[in-house]
Order: structure tokens, then sequence, then C-alpha cells
């Protein structure tokens, strides 16, 4: 059982709370892990990198972070769990990146809705709605623009629709309370997620022996721990 809990979960050989510098080291780990899934992303999309800004390099990341858990002796449950987050964020980010480009050097302009998309599901509820939308001189869009785009948007109407003068990113509407949201706020909980489970799994990795050879090492905090051989 001892054995099995310790696969599952991580070792945890340390006396009393952890040493601070092993919490320090799990929150960089987390952190870097965490930039670099999201940062990695938001390159590609403001330098219009295809394969960066779709995410692949959020995934390659991601599991890099689980390789490295992994290689520290952490517990196979949590390396999984770090694992999903990660991918988790990574499929998040380039929807959130291409908001963030948009925001910091995206241009508005008045479009005029051709059609209206309502993206019914099976169950008859209404998804999202998709409006094809063309400029003031009839040139359409190579996009579909959301949100902004509702029930009540009809065939004629005008919406606000916000546009990368680049074009490296795809345009979309303004809402029609005014303003974008936050793009990089439905990425907090992902990587808040994130940065927590690898602190655990860094810290339950923690072993006062070597598994190869059973030698025993000084406690960080000071105290030590017997090893049973």
């Amino acid at each position: 059982m001892v054995h099995l809990r310790t696969a599952v979960w991580g070792p945890a050989e340390f006396v009393g709370l952890p040493p601070r510098w092993l919490v320090g080291e799990g929150l960089l780990v987390g952190a870097l892990g965490a930039v670099a899934i999201v940062g990695t992303t938001l390159f590609g999309a403001w330098t219009g990198s295809p394969s960066l800004a779709a995410g692949e390099a959020g995934l390659v990341c991601a599991a890099a972070l689980a390789l490295h858990l992994v290689v520290m002796g952490a517990g196979r449950a949590l390396v999984g769990i770090a694992a999903v987050l990660g991918v988790c964020l990574a499929l998040q980010a380039p929807q959130a990146a291409a908001g963030v480009v948009l925001a910091k050097r995206g241009r508005v302009q008045t479009a005029v809705v051709t059609s209206v998309e309502d993206g019914r599901a099976a169950d008859g509820e209404h998804r999202r709605y998709l409006c094809t939308v063309a400029d003031t001189h009839g040139v359409p869009f190579k996009v579909r623009v959301w949100p902004g785009c509702g029930q009540t948007t009809r065939p004629g109407d005008t919406l606000s629709v916000v546009y990368d003068p680049k074009g490296r990113v795809p345009p979309r509407a303004v809402p029609a309370a005014g303003g974008m949201p936050d793009p990089l706020r439905d990425l907090a909980p992902w990587g808040a997620a994130l940065v927590a489970v690898s602190l655990l799994a860094v810290v339950r990795s923690y072993r006062l022996s070597s598994p190869a050879d059973g030698i025993p090492r000084p406690s960080q905090t000071g105290q030590r721990s017997d090893v049973q051989e």
C-alpha cells in the first residue's frame, strides 16, 4: 500500500511542513508551464505563425511539463491531472490570444450583416449566432463574426467589427454593451489550477533517500527522518 500510494500520489518524504525552497520550486515549475503554454500561442497570434497561434506549441509545452514532473518522480495521478489541465489551457489559449491581439492593435469598423446562422444544437437549443458581414463597400469578410450577433440580428443590420489591420487574426463583432471583454479572463482559472497541481506534484515528489540505493539524505527542514530498508 505504501508503494502504491507513493507511485500514485508521490513519496512526500519530509517532516512537518514542506521546505520553502521546495514550495518555491513547485510554484516556479507551474508558473513557467502556464506562461509557456499561453505565451507561445500569444506570440504566434501576434506574429502570424499558424502552428503557434493554433495552440500546437502549447500542447508541446503541456507535454514537456508533464514529462518534467515524471522525471522529478511526481505521483502518476498528479502528473495526469497536470497534463489534462495543460491540454485544456492550450486548447483555450488560441481564442484568448486572438482577443489580446485585437485589444492591442485592432481597429473598429462598421459592417453590414448579409446573413445570420443560428448554430442550432441537436437538442434544439441555440449555441451561438454567427453573422456573415461585409464592409460598407460591399466587400465580404472572410470569416463570420461573433459576439454581437444575436437572435434579433437580421440581414441589413449594422455591426461594429474589430479587426486586425495586419490580418493575422480573424475579426470579431463588438458586443452590444460596448467594449471588448478581457481576453485572458477565461484562462485564469485554468492557469491557476495548473500552477496549484504542479506545486502539489513537485512538493510530493520530494524524497529523503534515493530510490535506487536507499541512502538517506539530510532533511531540508533541519530534521532527520528514519528510512526503513
